[in-house]
């Protein structure tokens, strides 16, 4: 492949922004196409008043790779992201169980979104524009919306929706991406948001929960400079998502709010504020042991935290191993700056 002189990637998770810093840092200009308003994927913040929101996608982040860990620090010193050291246990029917392992948790601040938003500083950024097709002419890519205009010319195009999505995409363009692509299966889940009138007396600020419907619960405002008070998120199994995946908003908060007071054995309250959520690709059941897809004889890549293992962490790896595996064809190498 010639001098890379342009790059677009599709999707403004943490793969993608971490993708698109990475190629930036080697001065390759990038745009970026995110389907929603904002960035950040499943490190999302939803806002339940006109000031503060609680986490409702990926509720906290470990570091083990020195890469991911160089960036925490600039995150945290930046004030975008900060220790969480809320009391986590396991919940069964209401019997607590101390959690052994006690990993290092990090969250964003004042949301989950935060970090998403500090990665896409200096970036091309196009919300809002949902691409339908990729199409490629004399070498070079282009991308289509689903209003039909089209972007491009890029030297080099990057993938990093969810594999479903990635698949048809791609598909018609790489037989080796297609067949990976194929293999990768992602489990759903619901999250509920709760706000409660009064302060639930518990001994603990979030649990990992079992015999339940209910995967995790979380007390938001545990976290650190959380402005909504009372609110809990919950997150459900992937074998009650899976079976509950299309019924509606209504039906899964009601079970699963009453799934909670089971949980927690405490008096019900009326919530002041509940929601739901449906995460259709939250988690991939078995990752791809690879980094990330690449078919650097035409300058495509594909990444997300369905490869080289799940995450925030797996997420951020994969985005960087997609650019340096398109800088690699060109003699170039990035770190994120």
């Amino acid at each position: 492949m010639h001098r890379m002189e342009s790059a677009g990637v599709i999707g403004a998770g943490i793969a993608g922004l971490a993708c698109a810093q990475a190629l930036r840092s080697a001065g390759v200009p990038v745009s970026v196409f995110e389907k929603s308003r904002g960035v950040g994927g499943r490190c999302a913040t939803r806002r339940i008043n006109s000031t503060a929101g609680v986490d409702h996608g990926a509720q906290y982040f470990t570091v083990r790779d020195a890469r991911f860990a160089a960036k925490v620090e600039e995150w945290c010193a930046a004030g975008a992201a900060a220790c969480w050291s809320g009391r986590i246990v396991c919940l069964a029917r209401g019997v607590t169980a101390e959690l052994l392992e006690q990993n290092i948790r990090f969250v964003g601040v004042p949301g989950m979104s935060a970090i998403a938003k500090s990665l896409s500083i200096g970036l091309d950024v196009r919300t809002e524009c949902a691409v339908q097709a990729i199409r490629r002419n004399d070498d070079r890519w282009h991308v289509e919306d689903a209003e039909g205009a089209m972007y491009g010319p890029f030297d080099a195009l990057i993938v990093t929706a969810p594999p479903l999505q990635t698949l048809a995409l791609v598909g018609g363009h790489s037989t080796m991406m297609a067949l990976a692509l194929s293999r990768v299966r992602m489990s759903p889940c619901w999250a509920v948001i709760l706000q409660l009138k009064e302060m639930l007396q518990v001994a603990f600020d979030a649990a990992f929960v079992h015999e339940s419907p209910l995967a995790w619960i979380a007390r938001n405002d545990s976290k650190p400079q959380r402005q909504t008070g009372n609110c809990w998120t919950l997150h459900t199994t992937e074998d009650w998502s899976l079976v509950h995946l299309d019924q509606s908003a209504d039906d899964v908060t009601r079970t699963l709010v009453d799934e909670f007071w089971r949980t927690v054995a405490q008096p019900t309250q009326l919530p002041e504020f509940v929601a739901a959520h449906r995460w259709r690709y939250a988690r991939p059941i078995e990752p791809l042991p690879q980094r990330c897809l690449l078919d650097s004889a035409i300058g495509l890549a594909a990444c997300g935290d369905w490869c080289g293992g799940p995450r925030i962490e797996g997420a951020f790896l994969s985005g960087l191993a997609a650019a340096n595996g398109l800088l690699d064809g060109i003699g170039e190498r990035a770190t994120i700056s």
